[in-house]
């Protein structure tokens, strides 16, 4: 390797070095021209070469002398380069790189140094590391005579490179996404946690409020625990209400429920025939209670049948009910029944009320809605279409306190002395409320033939709606009788069986012949069955020659076959009195 520059060789040009690159390689630029006689030599380490040196190939910037070199050569030297400074001595010759003297072929000795190159740190112990360089160094040569480099010689920079920083970027802003992408799900996943919490205790609650107020299936039918009031221990006031007809007899009688607790109404329709006990212990109907008892006897008759408490009595007669529909401004009901005028001068003329949808009533014809019974139709029909006008009063009624008082007092009606206008007024205005709400029901108290409760199928009503307890009263020597109905007419079965209750006998209905009989049969089995079947025999109007010995039906203790001599009469909306073969013979 050659780093050698000859300034002279090649062209008129010459050129001087300048210093190295940061790579090492020397850099160059063109000497400005001079004229001078003797051309002093260019030492790219600042020192001068002797006069006389020639500038071709003289220039050994790494050779090394053994003496000093004069910063002044002798005059008829060319100019030539060389790299350090030698010790006086003879003349060099400069063709001789390596500086060997042309006389005595002898170099001169110099202190022996480490080459130094620019742009890298100086080795150790050279007067780079504390100061700037006086003198160049050169390398050692190898056998070959060339210049032997090593390694801690090079000082190796890192240079900056400008992606590092794109690189560290893109790895933060990759781990800020990830933290972030990772923080987003947690957050989603606290949020569905949360949300599922809430739904959860919505549901309980809910669930729990419904239970409370009754309202999930079974829960006011079967008692519960908690926070749910069982049926039996929920608050109602009771009135019962008998509407007096005045002008065809007979009387209908329900109840009016305000459950408090469920903040429900409610209007339960008591048949006639419902067997009661009286003060003096003896079994009667509910028909035949009212119309001998009174109000008093007959609520607590009541309310020892149905296990209730109830607070007061309303006598309603038809007038006052006429004027009552009057004053709520008429009603509107859904009919079951085209019911005639009964003040129709000719049969065939319109109905006072016709069957269907949304009916609009007055007093009149809510009066004549209200007693109708139709020819073969038991009470219950009868009673079913009181409740209706009842209800739809109701509807109609204020739902202010005052002003459901003020239309009571207008009445001018004498009420029982448990149940004063102002209660009642207030009592009704609770109950129009619910019915306005839609939280209202009217259903009728299921009474058997004989006149007693079942305990199943009285449950939804005398427990649920009136809290109560069904307890009828105990047959104990009550004489059953067995009605078989022989007349051809379907209205004797009901007439007889309410003689027979509001005689204080069990009724037994034995059915219908498929042929008429002229004639009516009392039979008894057990001889000493003998007056009781001449008592009843009194009770249904028929003669004592009608009384004789026999069979009679299964569980009967005295038998009656009912023929076409046995009296019938219309249907006048009370069954209690049917006639004059429902209010004869009564026994105790």
């Amino acid at each position: 390797m050659n780093d050698r520059y000859d300034a002279g060789h090649g062209g008129d040009q010459q050129y001087e070095l300048v210093g190295y690159d940061e790579y090492g390689q020397p850099v160059y630029r063109q000497a400005p021209a001079q004229q001078v006689p003797q051309q002093q030599a260019y030492d790219p380490y600042g020192t001068q070469v002797p006069q006389g040196y020639g500038q071709g190939y003289g220039y050994d910037p790494y050779a090394t002398g053994h003496g000093q070199v004069p910063q002044q050569h002798p005059q008829g030297y060319g100019t030539g380069y060389d790299t350090g400074q030698q010790a006086p001595g003879p003349a060099y010759d400069p063709y001789d790189p390596y500086g060997q003297t042309a006389v005595t072929g002898l170099q001169a000795p110099v202190a022996e140094q480490t080459a130094y190159i620019p742009q890298q740190s100086a080795p150790p112990g050279t007067a780079e590391e504390s100061g700037p360089r006086t003198g160049d160094t050169r390398p050692e040569r190898d056998a070959d005579g060339q210049p032997d480099y090593r390694t801690e010689q090079f000082a190796f920079v890192e240079e900056p490179d400008g992606d590092s920083e794109d690189v560290i970027d893109w790895l933060n802003f990759t781990e800020n996404r990830t933290e972030r992408r990772e923080e987003a799900k947690r957050r989603a996943k606290s949020r569905l946690v949360a949300l599922a919490v809430v739904l959860a205790l919505v549901a309980v609650g809910g669930v729990g409020y419904m239970w409370w107020a009754g309202m999930l299936p079974g829960a006011s039918s079967d008692e519960q625990t908690g926070t749910t009031t069982s049926a039996a221990a929920q608050k109602r006031d009771v009135v019962v209400v008998h509407l007096h007809d005045t002008k065809n007899g007979g009387t209908s009688t329900a109840l009016l429920v305000d459950n408090t607790t469920t903040k429900q109404g409610a209007t339960v329709l008591i048949p006639n025939a419902l067997a009661l006990t009286g003060d003096d212990g003896i079994t009667t109907t509910l028909a035949k209670s009212v119309e001998d008892d009174g109000s008093s006897g007959t609520r607590d008759a009541l309310d020892t049948v149905l296990g209730t408490d109830i607070q007061g009595t309303w006598r309603l007669d038809t007038p006052y009910l006429n004027n009552l529909v009057g004053l709520v401004g008429n009603i509107d009901i859904d009919t079951n029944a085209d019911v005639p005028d009964p003040e129709a001068e000719k049969r065939g003329a319109a109905p006072l009320v016709t069957k269907g949808k949304a009916q609009t009533l007055s007093g009149k014809m809510a009066v004549a809605y209200a007693t109708y019974r139709a020819s073969g139709e038991s009470q219950n029909a009868q009673l079913e279409r009181f409740g209706q006008v009842m209800q739809g009063v109701l509807r109609k009624l204020s739902s202010d306190a005052q002003a459901a008082t003020v239309t009571v007092q207008t009445l001018a009606q004498i009420l029982d002395p448990s149940l004063s206008d102002k209660d009642l007024g207030t009592f009704l205005a609770k109950l129009a409320d619910h019915a306005k709400g839609g939280d209202y029901k009217t259903e009728a108290l299921p009474v058997q033939q004989d006149g007693t409760l079942s305990a199943e199928d009285s449950d939804s009503v005398v427990k649920n709606l009136l809290g109560g307890t069904a307890k009828s009263p105990d047959a104990g020597d009550a004489v059953r009788v067995g009605i078989r109905n022989a007349t051809g007419e379907k209205d004797a079965t009901e007439q007889a069986r309410v003689a027979v209750l509001n005689g204080g006998y069990t009724f037994l209905d034995a059915g219908t012949t498929a042929t008429s009989q002229a004639t009516s049969q009392v039979t008894y089995s057990d001889a000493a069955r003998k007056q009781d079947a001449v008592e009843v025999a009194k009770t249904l109007g028929l003669p004592a020659g009608a009384v004789k010995k026999g069979e009679t039906t299964s569980n009967a203790d005295v038998s009656v076959v009912l023929g076409q001599n046995y009296e019938t009469t219309a249907a006048t909306g009370d069954a209690g009195t049917t006639g004059t073969t429902g209010t004869t013979g009564t026994t105790g």
